[in-house]
């Protein structure tokens, strides 16, 4: 897993699918809203994990890694 998340073709892929995933009238808004809720929350209010040292852009990757993974996984690709 590690080794993925240092890849650049990986985060080129997250990059190309995540906004046609967004847009996708396959993917509900629940499923969305388990991207967009905690990224606008990190985004907010960063103090809320204080010890946890990383860096909004870096939060908002792991959550657009997750969902571009789940979404693919549930609903295919869009």
């Amino acid at each position: 897993m590690w080794k993925r998340l240092w890849s650049l073709r990986h985060w080129g892929h997250v990059f190309r699918r995540i906004i046609p995933l967004l847009r996708s009238p396959k993917v509900p808004i629940g499923e969305k809203l388990l991207f967009f809720v905690p990224a606008l929350v990190y985004w907010v209010m960063p103090d809320a994990l204080p010890f946890i040292p990383l860096d909004d852009i870096a939060v908002t990757m792991l959550l657009m890694n997750w969902f571009t993974d789940r979404a693919e996984r549930k609903y295919g690709a869009t």
